[in-house]
């Protein structure tokens, strides 16, 4: 059969007519970037599978089949019945429901065998409950974030088919304008580190490419995206894209429901859940700072209800002429590399967020194949000449000599960091090192959000480098489990810790700018046995940009909620190697192997003379057309 264009009528029509009647269909309904079909007997197009892989091919759209409410039993009989149908060694954990789609969420130690073999037992649920199962791996450890947004999805279903429905009307609204010129619009980003925001306007559709804050600054005109020019609407923008958790890139995405935004937000699933962490521990960290909040936990959970988690891979209409796919970024847990595909192969956008293109320790490196690229949009975080990270047993071997040295003089070594990805990747290190004995064997003690969002990485192990998901799912050995760790479960453990032996401490934040790290620092500060050592890139403004320069004294609050003055002498370090960014050899070496070769390289994300340092590269050596937006500055691709 030719792919061919159709209406919103004549999708429905076609679905009608290759369907047979016995499948009994109630309704279609545009459901988010998706077409669902409602029958009564799921069973029977389940086993008929070539019949929508058919459809699939002639309409170009996804299509997902959903049981009609009314036939699907009870959900404490379909509890009853999992029970009864699985077999008791597939250890199911939990059980839940999510009636907008129809599903039930299923955990299990063995999810294959809830499955069975060629799906023979999910068939069996379908025919039974007339709920379609969907599948996962009980998490080593238990996330208490994703569990409340799975109860809240449930609560409110209902919002959620409404919003889902209002999206795919809107996805699949009839074209007013030909397809033509395309622009972009720096909101935030570019010539600088934080409040990434970049707004993609077509003559149809207007997609937003992440919303982020600048931790560094407390000004709303720098801190913040400006979303106040005339070209930005709420009310005519068709999606938010996330590339990953990151507060710079999605901090300020709650902000959006707070002043109306009733459009869709896609990330990947991992984003999903570690950004309405990260938001929510930003709005209590301004709290107990006393700052001002740009939204408040209502907003995040209004951001919760209308965010559609797309697999890697999965091509998504998101709007009439546009087409979106997510790549594995390498950047940390969930980041993705975003493709744009504008109108029928007219233009190809790919904008890389924070990126890594190279293995560590926890994830694979950026993808760089695409099937049509024009323009990519990259990050320069490390792009001056002098941004060249060691390799990467180095940068391990440095660590271990400098936390070694430090333990071996009686000190103790604190390590801030952001709780998602620098986090984990060194929790990984520092077990794989005792465990050979290459490291001393000293306590470590692990605190602020690092424990909730290392048990979000445990509940994706598909999205983590081969040797770690390799060991959380044939194993069973879950090396964030390590015996050397223990979780500072209250800040009255912190003197206590501060007080006794040689130790290790990792917590939050990275930059020094919240969080329990900043205790921890006002007691270390003053011993010259103690170290510091920072694994992440340090934003300027922040107090650890501050500490990395050499910061002599700082005023801080003391426990009685006084100023003092509090003198810095422990040994500050620096070790670049762990970064989740890519040095300026691996960005241009990323660019150059982007199949196909681009026509264009916009720069962003870094320091004014780091942006142009990298465009400056592409612009002579290697031929491309280069540019460096500035704030507010549209740029016309097409």
């Amino acid at each position: 059969m030719k792919p061919i264009d159709k209406t919103k009528v004549e999708i429905s029509q076609t679905i009608f007519e290759y369907i047979p009647k016995e499948a009994e269909i109630t309704r279609i309904e545009f459901e988010g970037p998706a077409l669902a079909v409602y029958t009564k007997k799921p069973e029977f197009l389940i086993e008929q599978g070539h019949v929508i892989a058919d459809i699939v091919n002639l309409i170009r759209k996804r299509i997902v089949l959903r049981s009609d409410p009314s036939v699907r039993l009870p959900e404490k009989d379909t509890e009853r019945i999992m029970h009864e149908i699985v077999p008791k060694e597939a250890e199911i954990t939990s059980i839940s429901f999510d009636p907008s789609l129809g599903e039930v969420i299923t955990e299990a130690k063995k999810p294959g065998l809830v499955i069975g073999k060629n799906g023979v037992i999910l068939q069996e649920i379908i025919r039974q409950t007339r709920w379609r199962p969907r599948v996962l791996r009980s998490p080593p450890i238990p996330s208490k974030i994703m569990a409340h947004m799975r109860h809240f999805l449930h609560t409110e279903s209902k919002e959620r088919d409404r919003i889902l429905r209002t999206v795919g009307e809107k996805i699949f609204r009839s074209m007013v304008y030909e397809i033509g010129d395309i622009r972009i619009t720096a909101l935030g980003g570019f010539q600088e580190v934080g409040r990434s925001a970049i707004l993609v306007q077509t003559r149809e559709s207007r997609v937003l490419l992440d919303c982020g804050i600048n931790p560094g600054s407390a000004k709303p005109l720098e801190a913040f995206p400006r979303l106040d020019v005339p070209q930005f609407n709420l009310d005519s923008l068709d999606a938010v894209i996330i590339s990953h958790s990151h507060l710079d890139h999605c901090g300020f995405l709650p902000f959006l429901f707070k002043y109306g935004y009733d459009g869709p937000v896609y990330c990947s699933a991992p984003t999903s859940s570690l950004m309405t962490l990260l938001q929510l521990d930003y709005l209590d960290v301004l709290g107990k700072q006393g700052g001002m909040r740009p939204y408040d936990q209502k907003d995040v959970r209004e951001t919760v209800l209308h965010t559609i988690p797309l697999r890697y891979g999965a091509v998504t209409d998101i709007a009439p002429d546009i087409r979106l796919t997510l790549h594995n970024a390498g950047h940390i847990l969930g980041s993705s590399v975003t493709h744009l595909h504008i109108g029928e192969g007219l233009h190809n956008i790919v904008y890389t967020g924070d990126y890594k293109y190279g293995k560590t320790m926890l994830l694979e490196p950026a993808a760089t194949e695409f099937p049509r690229v024009e323009t990519i949009i990259t990050e320069s975080t490390y792009g001056s000449p002098q941004d060249v990270m060691p390799p990467r047993m180095e940068a391990e071997e440095r660590l271990v000599s400098m936390i070694n040295g430090t333990l071996d003089r009686g000190g103790k070594v604190l390590i801030p960091v952001p709780a998602v990805g620098r986090a984990q990747e060194i929790l990984l290190i520092i077990d794989g090192y005792m465990r050979q004995g290459l490291l001393k064997e000293a306590p470590v003690f692990i605190e602020g959000m690092i424990s909730e969002a290392t048990a979000i990485h445990t509940a994706y192990p598909e999205y983590l480098a081969r040797e770690v998901r390799s060991s959380i799912l044939h194993e069973g050995v879950n090396p964030f489990q390590s015996d050397y760790f223990t979780i500072v479960e209250h800040p009255s453990a912190r003197e206590e810790i501060v007080e006794g032996t040689e130790s290790i401490i990792i917590a939050t934040s990275g930059m020094l700018e919240g969080g329990p790290a900043i205790d921890y620092f006002k007691y270390l500060a003053p011993d010259k046995n103690n170290s510091m050592i920072f694994v992440s890139y340090q934003i300027e403004g922040t107090l650890g940009r501050r500490a990395q320069k050499g910061l002599a004294e700082t005023p801080m609050i003391s426990s009685e909620g006084k100023i003092e003055i509090v003198k810095v002498n422990l040994d500050v370090k620096s070790i670049g190697g762990f970064s989740g960014h890519s040095d300026r050899r691996q960005i241009v070496s990323y660019v150059r192997r982007v199949t196909p070769k681009p026509e264009k390289v916009i720069v962003c994300h870094g320091e004014r003379q780091k942006c142009f340092n990298i465009a400056n590269i592409f612009q002579r050596k290697y031929n491309i057309r280069a540019c460096v937006p500035d704030i507010l500055e549209t740029v016309r691709l097409r």
